[in-house]
């Protein structure tokens, strides 16, 4: 259990750290989603 909650701790740090990296990578699929979809039209 202590394992768990442990590891469960240090994934929550790394995504306060890296949310925005998380953020950009989504906001870039989102812009080229977009752009496939004014494409195809």
């Amino acid at each position: 259990m202590q394992t768990i909650q442990s590891s469960y701790r240090g994934l929550s740090l790394l995504m306060d750290l890296n949310w925005d990296r998380v953020l950009y990578i989504f906001t870039i699929a989102l812009a080229l989603a977009a752009g496939a979809f004014i494409g195809a039209l």
